[in-house]
């Protein structure tokens, strides 16, 4: 047995490995995680370095693009800045899916990776995500609001002011996701396009070609990055 954590901006996901599947998949806040006291060795995609801090003299594999087992190769791109949770989620979709491919993680951020039918990380691309969008708009001007986030995406522009927010940044992000796809594909015909990351669903119909990935996908980019 080993104990996955996919440790986030927001929110950190645990889970076992029992040599067979993933088990008991549960999420906390991640301001309110401090390990779970368990003996079982663990793997971890962290991208919060205050808590890696916390975990340190725990018996923790944490996986970088430097510090990884799986048969991705990251070499041609600089390691040392790479997030953790990239690094997953390309050593997933090459395990998973048919390269070359990419996946697109909505999530905090908004980010993008490449892996071609080498099994080579190719490079990819990083831009806020929805919410994170609407706190910007909110801190860098005198009168926008901070809106919640639209229940479902918008198809007309906006009548008002939260709705021209909800229509600028959700729609603006699709648009986003088209352009990395088809510059991406200028270049490297893709044979797997796959989604993740807690807005996944809500993008998904937008890009039907898009795989939708399971609650697992990252996770089993952290077991098989850590040798399991």
């Amino acid at each position: 047995m080993v104990e996955l954590l996919d440790i986030g901006n927001s929110f950190t996901r645990i889970a076992e490995w029992d040599g067979t599947g993933i088990r008991g998949l549960r999420r906390v806040a991640t301001a309110d995680f401090f390990g779970t006291g368990t003996r079982l060795p663990q793997v971890a995609a962290c991208v919060c370095p205050e808590v890696r801090d916390r975990l340190r003299g725990r018996e923790v594999f944490f996986i970088s693009a430097l510090e990884q087992r799986s048969r991705v190769d990251f070499s041609a791109v600089d390691g040392s800045t790479l997030g953790a949770d990239r690094v997953a989620n390309a050593v997933a979709l090459a395990a998973l899916f048919p390269l070359p491919g990419a996946v697109i993680d909505c999530g905090t951020a908004l980010t993008l990776e490449v892996v071609d039918e080498k099994f080579r990380f190719r490079g990819g691309a990083i831009a806020p995500g929805r919410r994170l969008m609407r706190r910007v708009l909110h801190a860098g001007t005198a009168q926008l609001p901070e809106t919640p986030l639209a229940k479902r995406l918008p198809e007309i522009p906006g009548r008002n002011t939260a709705e021209a927010i909800d229509f600028g940044v959700d729609r603006g992000m699709v648009g986003m996701i088209r352009e990395f796809l088809a510059q991406v594909n200028r270049t490297m015909p893709l044979r797997s396009v796959v989604l993740t990351g807690g807005d996944a669903a809500y993008f998904a119909g937008e890009f039907p070609q898009a795989t939708p990935a399971d609650e697992t996908f990252t996770l089993t980019g952290i077991r098989i990055a850590g040798g399991y």
